[in-house]
């Protein structure tokens, strides 16, 4: 018999051994989880294990979720874990003197419903109508926004009481403005699709440097907790920002106890929440800023009426809390009003 015959001797039962799957784990184990649901609430005790597709000795079964291990009890895990979102859920398997790690995706979702919210109007003041407001925060009693679009994107000082501009700085034509947020004597700007943030000196403006996006896909908001920066992109994430390197190193997903949400718009920080604009949508939510949970939901229905109606109005957008009024400021894009405004539970 030549060598040729030979080689084919050998390589046809590899051939065959490899169609049968027998070295895909996946072919050998499947994770089953009661129910067949590839969704959970917060908290949901479940039913968990393993099916034996090929009836091998197992001799040890471990599980994780994103790389954190589960604890069973009577085959149940309890999903109990603090961020929200898309999981892995992952069965490191020990069999026949070999280890093999199968996986499936599931989701796990905020607990409750988010409570409804309405608004109150306290105040009124006056806005510049050509502001297409992308973001808007206070500091010391001084609101300072950011206006968007290509050729008209800015950064402001503002007296709210007036709408007067104190000071004001263009971005080069090229860019469209996006969300702020003020850390340590720093202002931090985003822009829309360019991938490239800027840095800037609170007290005269001046560009004192740059940041470029990692992972996160688009600029859209921006706030802190007084370490860290929340930045939104467009999608369901948020992303955690080292004010010191601007480096994203983390992120939650925003989610309901029905699906993952993936509007958050302008963004601001207040006591452990995230107060979130909804993307095109007279709204806002409140999310916990640890797990992604939306907690709550604003319904700002009527508020655009209540300004100047032109061609270039466009929807809210724009959140910012004045801690020592403890109230909230909201405005929209190239609306001519500012409101002051007190959020209530329905």
């Amino acid at each position: 018999m030549n060598c040729f015959k030979l080689n084919l001797l050998f390589i046809i039962p590899l051939f065959f051994l490899a169609c049968d799957g027998t070295n895909n784990p996946s072919k050998l184990f499947q994770i089953e989880l009661e129910g067949n649901k590839a969704a959970f609430q917060k908290n949901e005790v479940v039913g968990i294990s393993v099916k034996n597709l090929k009836n091998k000795d197992i001799e040890e079964i471990t599980y994780k979720l994103d790389n954190e291990e589960l604890a069973v009890n009577n085959n149940k895990i309890t999903l109990d874990q603090s961020e929200l979102g898309a999981k892995t859920l992952t069965a490191n398997i020990s069999f026949e003197g070999e280890t093999v790690e199968v996986s499936k995706n599931i989701k796990l979702l905020a607990e409750k419903a988010p409570e409804i919210y309405t608004y109150k109007i306290i105040n009124e003041y006056p806005h510049d109508q050509n502001a297409y407001t992308q973001g808007l925060e206070f500091h010391q009693d001084t609101l300072y926004e950011s206006t968007g679009k290509k050729g008209k994107s800015s950064l402001r000082k503002v007296d709210f009481r007036t709408g007067k501009v104190l000071k004001k700085i263009d971005l080069d034509n090229n860019y469209f403005g996006e969300g702020i947020t003020i850390l340590n004597n720093k202002i931090y700007q985003l822009t829309w699709q360019s991938g490239i943030g800027f840095i800037y000196d609170l007290r005269d403006f001046k560009k004192i440097d740059s940041f470029k996006y990692n992972q996160s896909r688009e600029g859209w908001g921006l706030c802190n907790d007084g370490e860290k920066i929340f930045k939104s992109d467009g999608t369901e994430k948020i992303w955690f920002l080292n004010p010191q390197t601007m480096a994203e190193e983390g992120h939650f997903e925003t989610v309901t106890n029905t699906s993952i949400f993936n509007k958050a718009n302008e963004l601001e920080y207040v006591n452990g929440k995230i107060y979130a604009n909804v993307y095109q949508k007279e709204s806002m939510m409140i999310i916990d800023a640890k797990s992604g949970a939306i907690e709550g939901v604003i319904n700002f229905g009527g508020l655009k009426g209540k300004v100047s109606q032109h061609q270039n109005l466009d929807v809210l957008n724009g959140v910012a809390y004045h801690p020592e009024r403890k109230t909230f400021f909201v405005t929209g894009k190239n609306w001519d009003k500012l409101f002051e405004v007190e959020i209530l539970k329905k």
